[in-house]
């Protein structure tokens, strides 16, 4: 079953490749669409479809993060997208 998810990791992962590596932590896992990005507070925004099993992986492995990262928490948000931020391309994972 496809799922959709919208998460939000803070801590310390800007400035140390946080979005490189989701991206290649995507592409690892497989399946996945979406992008990454920086918000203005210091935090990571991830959108995100794709099969439920490998969503989990994705969210699993965020709680982890880069080698460099420390993940403080992970929230789930619900219902706030930003206008200016692009919708989901099939098949495609990527820094915004």
């Amino acid at each position: 079953m496809e799922r959709e998810v919208f998460i939000k990791i803070k801590g310390r992962v800007q400035g140390i490749g946080f979005r490189r590596w989701a991206v290649s932590t995507a592409e690892e896992i497989g399946g996945i669409s979406g992008w990454v990005h920086n918000e203005y507070d210091g935090s990571v925004e991830i959108l995100m479809r794709g099969e439920e099993e490998k969503i989990d992986a994705m969210i699993l492995a965020c709680h982890k993060g880069s080698m460099f990262s420390r993940v403080d928490k992970v929230e789930f948000v619900v219902g706030r997208r930003s206008s200016f931020l692009p919708p989901i391309e099939p098949g495609v994972f990527k820094r915004v």
